[in-house]
């Protein structure tokens, strides 16, 4: 069968690797439907260049299924794993495929932002429960109503940057800051949020400068950056975070003022492959594989046995949108067959362990979650995200009043307004 075509009891990759379990009791098993396979649809990345986040987000699947021995809420499960490359006609045919081919009642993934938007439409028809896997986006809900079939294992992106910002200001007692993002959605939400709660709590946004997703080289944006500041905050996913901390060390930028950024700029799987570049630099996050809590640790374990490396978000986020599904399926005592009875138990969920810590979801399916401030160190000759203090259950529209919140336009490059540029 085709690499992106797979249907099996369990996600195949790596599934039987060795590693501990974690320390979580496992859910009393139930009956119904106990004769028929769970089939769960999965949307992640195989091939092109999303696929190092692809390939943690299928270890911390398997992971979870195979501390279950491939049951959730008594019933086999049936993983199908679906390669949309990072691509969104793909992913809109593949989540065709799941749901007319093989009738899956409940899809986790995908793994890109513009994906989960480019199938958002779908889901609104088939009426196919999604659970995403990313960070979420933030919806104009002036012109698009709420999805209730989609939910979200993670935030948004600015859910995150709202934090960071308040703590630059607050605690790092910045004044001035720049910012370096890339020019696209994903990187004007965490600016934007970064923007808000920094200038909200005292300081000045003033410089913007936005690299294209795409940019051969941070040169040209690198020499632009004034002086006379406390520090940079970089919007930057992929690949991209080590190449311009690369470059900004090169140019000899190191030291001479503060580097924070959003939760992919220094996530563990893009950490693993950073230097010296990375020491110092401050982000927040959903997730730190440095997390001191039992879940964690043990969640830590599994994936350093089974693995041989830390997990980092995208890991948690399979593993998180599973452990949704099982509550929810405990409690229709594993009947999916009344799908709207199933998507009201996922939207009441409480999650009180796993390795992101306590999880709930608000009334537009985006999680309410504790977010963590780090700072990268090197540890027994590792580099890790340290963890400096943690913003209790941070909602996606953080100290705002959300019926006003949902009025001012979506997050872009002339939203928050810039009004200390110089």
């Amino acid at each position: 069968m085709p690499r992106n075509n797979r249907c099996s009891a369990v996600t195949r990759r790596a599934l039987f690797a060795g590693g501990a379990a974690l320390a979580l009791a496992r859910p009393r098993r139930v009956s119904a439907q106990a004769e028929e396979p769970l089939r769960i649809g999965f949307l992640t990345v195989d091939t092109g260049p999303l696929a190092a986040g692809g390939k943690q987000q299928e270890e911390g699947a398997a992971l979870f299924l195979k501390q279950r021995d491939g049951m959730i809420a008594g019933r086999k499960v049936a993983l199908i794993t679906q390669d949309t490359a990072g691509n969104t006609s793909l992913a809109k045919t593949k989540t065709q495929e799941l749901v007319e081919r093989y009738n899956v009642p409940v899809m986790i993934g995908p793994l890109a932002t513009n994906e989960a938007l480019a199938i958002d439409g779908y889901i609104r028809e088939t009426k196919v429960p999604l659970i995403t896997t990313t960070s979420a986006a933030t919806v104009d809900l002036k012109t698009h109503a709420v999805n209730p079939w989609v939910l979200h294992a993670f935030g948004t992106a600015p859910q995150v940057t709202y934090p960071l910002g308040d703590y630059t200001a607050k605690t790092l007692g910045f004044k001035r800051m720049a910012i370096v993002a890339e020019d696209f959605t994903y990187g004007y939400e965490g600016a934007g949020g970064f923007q808000l709660a920094f200038e909200g709590a005292g300081g000045k946004i003033v410089q913007k400068l936005w690299p294209p997703l795409n940019a051969p080289d941070y040169g040209p944006f690198l020499a632009q950056i004034r002086p006379d500041i406390d520090g940079i905050y970089m919007g930057f996913a992929g690949i991209n975070p080590l190449r311009f901390l690369k470059q900004f060390n090169e140019y000899g930028l190191k030291g001479k003022f503060a580097v924070l950024g959003n939760t992919t700029s220094t996530d563990e799987g893009i950490l693993k492959l950073m230097g010296e570049e990375a020491v110092g630099v401050y982000s927040a996050g959903w997730y730190a594989a440095g997390l001191d809590t039992p879940d964690n640790k043990a969640f830590v374990a599994a994936i350093n046995a089974a693995y041989k490396h830390d997990p980092g978000f995208y890991t948690a986020g399979p593993y998180t949108a599973l452990l949704i599904i099982e509550q929810a399926l405990n409690t229709t005592r594993g009947n999916t067959k009344d799908a709207a009875a199933f998507l009201a138990a996922m939207h009441e969920v409480r999650l009180g362990h796993g390795p992101i810590g306590p999880v709930r979801l608000d009334q537009y399916g985006t999680p309410i979650l504790d977010i963590y401030i780090r700072k990268v160190a090197r540890v027994n000759g590792r580099l890790v995200n340290t963890i400096l203090k943690t913003y209790p259950q941070v909602s996606q529209f953080w100290i705002y009043d959300p019926a006003e919140f949902v009025k001012q336009p979506p997050f872009s490059r002339d939203f928050p307004p810039s009004k200390y540029l110089e």
